[in-house]
């Protein structure tokens, strides 16, 4: 039993990537709307924190591996294994990423390339997050085996991704008011809130001949409860000055985005703790 973070490096690998999609995608979406070419540079240039972000989760995950040739082996079973579909799926989307970034930063990035260029890169980022449903999606793992596990690792997406490229573009001086990206995020923390009640009441059905799935996280409800404080204080940062009609500020942002990412960590966290590999295991 426990809270999962003895899993920290696939805590933080999971997070920092799902928050990586978000945010490339909202700032992507914000700069193919762009007609300023100095304003779109600006953008480029501060979406280098998104690809060092991206970075310091693969080197979370390459830790958890051992070495970095296990990642490399992990990779021989490409179509056959979960896993490396995950690590092939995260890989091309920071390679093909990365690449249009470095090319568009260095001003050599044709336009209409760029766009076909960057909505690859999105696209990727889906396939990304949803190979990474696919890992935990175990049939021995009653608590993972659930539609709750694909639901929140998106919700993930939606609720520090956008914060973040919110974040990088008030950092590049880009007007962006973002309150419809801002209702979506409000709209992934009602959609967790109910997964938490809905979850947490379907883990009392959940057991075997010797392990209750409830008593897997004794402090799951108390836990999970400060996971929505953080994650509601994070948001308002973000939200605030937008009811008020006001510019976020940089250092509003980052604390905002500083506590949803410490909310989502917390519930991964919760997650990992939840492992119950059990082959006799019963739902109901």
């Amino acid at each position: 039993m426990g809270n999962g973070w003895h899993e920290w490096p696939l805590v933080l690998f999971t997070v920092l990537g799902q928050c990586v999609v978000g945010a490339l995608i909202v700032s992507g979406l914000s700069w193919f709307a762009m007609k300023d070419d100095a304003a779109r540079q600006r953008l480029v240039r501060s979406m280098f924190f998104l690809w060092m972000v991206m970075g310091l989760g693969f080197l979370a995950s390459i830790m958890h591996l051992g070495s970095p040739m296990r990642a490399f082996n992990s990779l021989n079973r490409i179509g056959a294994s979960a896993l490396s579909n995950e690590i092939a799926a995260g890989s091309l989307f920071f390679a093909i990423g990365g690449f249009w970034w470095l090319v568009a930063v260095l001003g050599k990035m044709p336009l209409a390339l760029g766009k076909i260029w960057l909505l690859v890169s999105m696209a990727l980022g889906i396939v990304f997050v949803w190979a990474m449903t696919r890992v935990y999606l175990i049939d021995t793992v009653p608590t993972w085996h659930t539609g709750y596990t694909t639901l929140v690792f998106f919700m993930t997406v939606l609720l520090s991704g956008p914060l973040f490229a919110a974040l990088l573009l008030r950092a590049s001086g880009v007007t962006f008011s973002g309150t419809m990206f801002a209702s979506i995020s409000v709209l992934a923390l009602l959609v967790s809130v109910a997964v938490v009640v809905l979850q947490g009441m379907s883990l009392a059905t959940i057991h075997s001949s010797v392990q209750q799935a409830s008593a897997l996280v004794p402090d799951y409800a108390s836990l999970q409860v400060w996971r929505v404080v953080l994650l509601a204080a994070g948001l308002g940062c973000w939200i605030c000055p937008l009811v008020r009609r006001k510019e976020p500020h940089v250092t509003g942002l980052l604390l905002g985005l500083l506590l949803v990412l410490g909310g989502e960590i917390m519930g991964r966290g919760l997650f990992y703790g939840l492992h119950m590999t059990v082959g006799m295991a019963v739902a109901g």
